[in-house]
């Protein structure tokens, strides 16, 4: 694995007590960033981690743990926005609450969590905040337009405030993760009328046959919040095995 040192380097990761979120806290601390985890559940967190108790639908718990992050580590050179929800179905099966619900975590949770951390990034000499977003901002999933509509938001905001703060020191990218092998796409597939066909269904729908790994996606992250990636900004890094770019035949043809 190629590694970007990361050492004296401070990182705040939102939803980091699982899944995408604890592989990027992970690989931040194995590569010498000091890590504080922001999450609902910071009791889940590993103990090598400074946890705090976050939740990004509310502006006031946001800042508080925001402020309890940059004075513990000292400041704030890495912003990680990953805590998020998903949603199932068409634009007709979700009701005006859940859109507002999944809009106040997957979109405005990015706005409260940099919009606090922002009087820290600009205190940094290498500021870099990253920001989780997906495949369905770009390639169009069924049974998903909420989701879709959330995170194709956070596409947006990302290239928005990547203008707005460039000029500041600040670099602002995001990662665009295929189906990624999580403790919440296990959930679904045990929801499943046939989990193990479901499994293989959204497998087979990346050209490389199988679901992305966490860990490949932290990678690509630790990259884009590294000094290695300093001239980049603005920028969506798809990390989804060649789903958004690859049309393939079928197999044999």
């Amino acid at each position: 694995m190629t590694s970007y040192p990361l050492a004296g380097l401070r990182a705040v990761v939102t939803g980091g007590a699982s899944g995408i979120g604890l592989a990027v806290a992970r690989l931040l601390d194995a590569q010498g960033a000091a890590v504080a985890v922001l999450d609902l559940d910071p009791a889940a967190t590993p103990d090598t981690f400074t946890a705090l108790r976050a939740d990004v639908a509310d502006d006031t718990s946001v800042r508080e743990a925001v402020a309890a992050a940059a004075a513990t580590l000292g400041g704030i050179d890495i912003l990680v926005n990953n805590a998020g929800v998903g949603a199932a179905g068409t634009v007709e099966d979700n009701p005006d609450d859940q859109w507002h619900g999944v809009l106040d975590v997957n979109l405005l949770g990015v706005v409260r969590t940099t919009r606090a951390a922002l009087p820290h990034l600009r205190r940094s000499e290498h500021a870099a905040v990253v920001n989780i977003c997906s495949i369905a901002a770009t390639a169009g999933l069924p049974q998903r337009a909420l989701y879709a509509a959330s995170k194709g938001a956070v596409l947006s905001l990302t290239l928005a405030m990547a203008a707005d703060h460039v000029r500041e020191g600040i670099r602002v990218n995001c990662v665009n993760p295929g189906t990624v092998d999580t403790p919440w796409v296990a959930r679904l597939l045990d929801a499943a009328t046939d989990p193990e066909a479901e499994r293989a269904a959204l497998s087979a729908r990346q050209p490389t046959g199988r679901l992305v790994g966490a860990d490949e996606v932290a990678a690509a992250v630790v990259y884009l919040a590294s000094p290695a990636a300093a001239s980049v900004t603005g920028t969506a890094l798809a990390v989804d095995g060649g789903m958004a770019g690859l049309r393939l035949r079928p197999a044999g043809t």
